[in-house]
């Protein structure tokens, strides 16, 4: 077969047609087989990809329970018992999507949690982590919002809870609540205004996201579990020494992880969707009711960590800003720490033990979270918001200098 120009066979048939008008090839040359990423990927590298998978689970579940969702402070509760009971497969489409909500969340932190192993917030992919950031803010907000869609009792109030919050905020905060909910309380038009934010407006600053994100995450390469730049190494041919085609080895591998992940999933969409609570709670199998309060407020899991923040403190304002700089925080990582050294292989054992006390408080918040707020729980969840914030706070003094092990000079192989 002749070559063209770029070194691309040329195309005969349909095929050549399609090249002339869409340049498959060259995509498939550029982001497949052109495209070298490092050869020592373990299974933290899995959730990236997990992540698209699951935001394709919730736009195409979505966009089914649209069809049959009727928005409405009169409606919108009835609306899903319909789809549950009387849509053909109606109560699989609810479940796929409740369910792919918090295997999104699930996902998304396990993916996170690979960049504090291996620093894949650090230079020279800041702008990477932001856009990651991004998603997780636009993610937080389509979640919240789809979670009041059903208009359970749960979430009428977990809605008053955290609009109110808003309210906090100096001088603009009481009009900006107003602003939110479209009245003066959680009623029709805040229901309105959530649908259309949910259905089309985040959903397309999320899909933006994602593709800054995948155009900023080829420009510098894929980082590594050894933090290697791998672009610093080429061959004669011009191609990294460490690194090989994503395709087909690293579609070939991912395939797995999509199929040990579809496996869990449907594992629980059949078999415990609501998983004791956690997924769905039981108070949101009741209709919205402003003259009964839940016995106990608390949002779905994926928030409980932020929510265990507000409470630990007993001024509400105060409470509000500590939950919006626990996330903040996560913004300025690439800045705060000042180790030279990307992954933890080869950082001191006092970042080790700084990540644990991180990662453990993150846990013990969302426990938290979940109980209510007296006695032991408020004590606990205040020891674990410091820990917290410290591992922040303190990281420029304790990444400052800290001895570390010798980088190599090429990627290695070996299990974490």
């Amino acid at each position: 077969m002749a070559a063209s120009n770029d070194g691309l066979p040329v195309r005969t048939g349909f095929l050549g047609w399609l090249n002339e008008r869409l340049p498959v090839d060259s995509f498939m040359r550029d982001q497949l087989t052109g495209y070298y990423a490092p050869k020592n990927f373990n299974f933290w590298y899995f959730f990236g990809v997990l992540s698209i998978v699951a935001l394709v689970i919730q736009l195409f579940s979505g966009i089914f329970l649209t069809m049959f969702y009727k928005v409405g402070e009169e409606s919108s509760f009835d609306s899903v018992e319909y789809i549950m009971r009387e849509v053909k497969y109606g109560w699989l489409i609810r479940y796929v999507h409740s369910t792919g909500a918090s295997a999104f969340f699930i996902v998304v932190y396990l993916h996170m949690f690979r960049a504090f192993l291996y620093g894949s917030y650090k230079a020279p992919r800041e702008l990477l982590w932001l856009f990651g950031m991004l998603i997780y803010l636009a993610l937080m907000a389509e979640a919240f919002m789809g979670y009041v869609l059903p208009w359970g009792n749960m979430s009428f109030w977990g809605a008053q809870v955290i609009v109110n919050l808003f309210g906090t905020i100096p001088v603009i905060g009481p009009g900006l609540v107003e602003w939110i909910r479209g009245d003066y309380g959680i009623a029709d038009a805040t229901l309105n205004r959530f649908f259309s934010l949910h259905v089309v407006a985040v959903p397309l600053v999320l899909l933006l996201l994602v593709a800054l994100h995948l155009v900023a995450l080829r420009q510098n390469g894929s980082n590594n579990p050894d933090g290697v730049e791998i672009k610093a190494r080429k061959g004669a041919d011009g191609k990294p020494l460490d690194g090989i085609p994503f395709h087909p080895y690293y579609t070939v591998k991912d395939l797995v992880g999509v199929g040990l992940f579809l496996m869990l999933f449907t594992v629980v969409v059949f078999f415990v969707p609501t998983l004791g609570g956690l997924f769905l709670e039981a108070p949101n199998f009741e209709p919205a009711n402003a003259l009964s309060t839940p016995e106990h407020i608390a949002p779905v899991w994926y928030f409980t960590p932020f929510y265990a923040i507000l409470r630990a403190v007993p001024d509400q304002q105060m409470g509000a800003l500590l939950m919006a700089a626990s996330v903040a925080f996560f913004v300025f990582l690439p800045w705060l720490d000042r180790s030279p050294v990307k992954s933890w292989r080869y950082r001191p054992l006092r970042w080790r033990i700084w990540l644990a006390i991180f990662t453990i408080s993150f846990l013990v918040l969302g426990y938290l979270g979940l109980k209510p707020a007296e006695g032991t729980y408020v004590l606990l969840a205040r020891i674990f918001t410091a820990l917290y914030f410290a591992f922040f706070i303190l990281m420029p003094f304790y990444t400052r200098g800290e001895p570390t092990d010798r980088v190599p000079d090429r990627v290695t192989f070996h299990h974490d």
